[in-house]
């Protein structure tokens, strides 16, 4: 039985604003696309929450979506939070969790 996942509000705002920007610049078959994957990887940390790379802060992970995106969770009991959203591309002293 997998781990039950907690979307925290920050990060479903972020994937609107995503997904409504890749929708009008690229496409709806692009934006399906890229939520289809954030699904996927979703139910992949549901039934394996270790396999994110571990980040320096408060036992945050973090796993790679897509080169530009990567998802920040951190395990709590039998469920994951998932806490972020951050481009790859941006400046490091952005990003809170690392």
């Amino acid at each position: 039985m997998g781990h039950q996942i907690i979307e925290k509000k920050r990060f479903t705002n972020k994937l609107f604003k995503l997904l409504e920007y890749l929708e009008k610049e690229w496409g709806h078959k692009v934006a399906a696309n890229f939520f289809a994957k954030i699904k996927a990887h979703l139910n992949l940390l549901s039934n394996q929450p270790y396999i994110g790379q571990l980040e320096s802060k408060k036992n945050i992970r973090s796993i790679l979506i897509t080169k530009h995106n990567r998802l920040y969770y951190r395990v709590e009991g039998s469920s994951i939070e998932v806490l972020n959203m951050y481009d790859t591309r941006m400046k490091p002293k952005k990003n809170k969790y690392r």
